[in-house]
């Protein structure tokens, strides 16, 4: 007898549940953590569907997907952060629905950000990895973006976001990260949020003190269209 797949609520109550039980287990509060749910690849429909289970945040990483979605759900209480990398001729167009950058990883970007002239919270993305194509900034160079940052008048920055390398232990990599934001806190005292954990490595994130997590597949299921 074949059991029905779990429904995007039963989905949704499950990583809800586990993110209640890693802050548990680390004594912090679930009220400190913003589960961002990452739709990309799904219709609008399921992020309408997330916003009646009481999701407000939703996350995108292709501009040309994210734009329609944003303007047909534009009467919903949203905040939309933009997770993927971004190319600066598309700030402009991706900040009229995001209030949110996630991948924050060179100066131009940031000049391009501010030349809009409205405010934007900014997360750099710390590149883990050996591989520049991943995107992010490298530790050396990251204290340099950081005063970038900071002089940018409309940008307030929330702090670091980093994915897990394939092939290490989650944990140790966003120990890493909290350790680079705690030095990066001495220039920055107010950037203090982590943006770490995806679908599969979220419990170590909130272990290492996540603020954020960006969580797909997890909640939203197989992805409707992976092309």
């Amino acid at each position: 007898m074949s059991t029905a797949a779990p429904t995007l609520a039963e989905r949704l109550a499950a990583v809800r549940s586990e993110i209640a039980d890693a802050a548990s287990v680390a004594g912090r509060n679930v009220d400190d953590i913003t589960t961002i749910v990452v739709t990309k690849f799904h219709p609008a429909s399921l992020i309408r569907e997330l916003s009646q289970l009481g999701v407000r945040d939703v996350g995108e990483n292709r501009h040309q997907d994210a734009a329609p979605k944003a303007a047909e759900l534009a009467s919903l209480d949203l905040t939309w952060h933009f997770i993927g990398q971004l190319q600066s001729n598309k700030v402009r167009a991706v900040l009229d629905y995001a209030s949110d950058i996630q991948s924050v990883d060179r100066p131009s970007l940031v000049s391009a950000i501010a030349a809009v002239g409205k405010p934007v919270d900014a997360f750099i993305q710390l590149n883990l990895t050996n591989d520049a194509g991943r995107g992010g900034v490298t530790e050396a160079s990251l204290d340099a973006l950081v005063e970038t940052v900071l002089a940018a008048p409309t940008v307030t920055l929330r702090g670091l976001m980093a994915v897990a390398p394939l092939g290490e232990d989650p944990r140790r990599a966003f120990e890493r990260v909290r350790r680079v934001s705690e030095r990066m806190l001495r220039s920055a005292p107010t950037a203090s949020a982590l943006s770490m954990g995806m679908s599969g490595d979220f419990r170590e994130a909130v272990l290492e003190g996540a603020t954020h997590l960006r969580i797909g597949t997890a909640i939203t299921g197989k992805r409707a269209d992976a092309g």
